[in-house]
């Protein structure tokens, strides 16, 4: 009898175990998926570098490029900490604060006019299309030798939207509204499911970026984005509150303007709504303007340095491209 008892309570730790092990390897599974799907890196294309720049600190903790200073002094440009001037480029940056207390807004508006759209131009992080794969948008620039930047649609947090970049077609999965760029200089905002990455082309399209919303079209503000879902992936948070912003908007064919709202900081700035977003895009003339990643990402790089404060804390975030201008 003690025998058969001893059988039975060997045979339910068994059962135990047994119980133990699948529920291991079932979490752990969960736990592969999705460091699979979010944190584990996924290069599908490796993009030839356009030029191997020679990075040199500039002492404030990020990067700058020599081969910046080289390229300008070459085109006789003028530059100081807010501008840039050359025969192709003229950039103006101006800093804006707006309310006061738990209320103050500070952004940085940059006023681009280019004279040949080529100048515009877009990159990935370490060279390489994929998932999961990410720099911070200061490297991203340097090595790429830009002049400025700023942070593009964070394509490799998701595995769908249509991603043209530099006249090549990486990802053809249309599901949102997106920001189409043309060789003639002009922009667009589009519905991906209406326009097909062919017609895209055939129009001499050069980037499109897949974030979102749309936030003027034609010249008018287009909602009142109080119900606006970019997409549904893990960890997302709501983005119709006061947020750090990232956004494009063209006022003319080669004139476009830039907008960094910082945030979550406050006293310094709370960041915008989209909303607001979209009426300061209004106020500085923009017919076309985009919604891009904004958050910790939101990032705005001039001649070497950072020229906004990344989420509060002057600390990039890491992300997949950047839209960037260069000689």
């Amino acid at each position: 009898m003690a025998q058969i008892d001893k059988k039975k309570a060997l045979s339910f730790k068994q059962k135990i175990a047994i119980v133990i092990l699948v529920v291991v390897l079932l979490i752990g599974g969960v736990v592969y998926k999705l460091a699979d799907r979010y944190l584990i890196e996924h290069v599908e294309v490796v993009v030839a570098e356009e030029a191997a720049g020679t990075s040199a600190s500039n002492g404030t903790g990020t990067t700058a490029s020599a081969e910046t200073a080289s390229s300008s002094a070459e085109v006789n440009a003028t530059a100081d900490d807010w501008s840039y001037s050359s025969d192709n480029i003229q950039i103006q940056i101006n800093q804006v604060e707006t309310g006061s207390g738990s209320d103050k807004i500070t952004y940085y508006v940059a006023d681009v006019v280019l004279k040949d759209a080529g100048s515009l131009k877009s990159a990935f992080a370490d060279n390489s299309f994929g998932t999961n794969i990410t720099e911070v948008t200061s490297e991203i620039a340097s090595g790429n030798e830009a002049i400025f930047a700023v942070n593009g649609d964070y394509y490799g947090f998701r595995d769908d939207g249509v991603i043209i970049r530099n006249g090549t077609v990486y990802r053809d999965d249309p599901v949102r509204d997106a920001m189409a760029l043309f060789e003639d200089g002009t922009m667009q905002t589009y519905n991906e499911e209406e326009v097909s990455s062919d017609e895209l082309l055939a129009q001499g399209v050069t980037n499109t970026l897949s974030f979102g919303p749309i936030l003027i079209q034609d010249g008018q503000i287009t909602s009142d984005f109080s119900s606006v879902k970019i997409d549904s992936n893990f960890g997302n948070r709501s983005i119709q509150n006061a947020n750090p912003r990232t956004a494009i908007g063209m006022i003319a064919p080669n004139h476009y303007v830039f907008v960094v709202v910082d945030g979550r900081n406050e006293g310094y700035s709370r960041g915008m709504t989209l909303a607001e977003l979209a009426d300061v895009m209004q106020e500085l003339g923009a017919t076309e303007a985009y919604n891009l990643d904004g958050g910790g990402s939101s990032t705005m790089y001039f001649m070497g340095r950072v020229v906004n404060n990344p989420q509060g804390k002057n600390q990039e975030r890491g992300v997949s491209d950047i839209l960037y201008i260069k000689e």
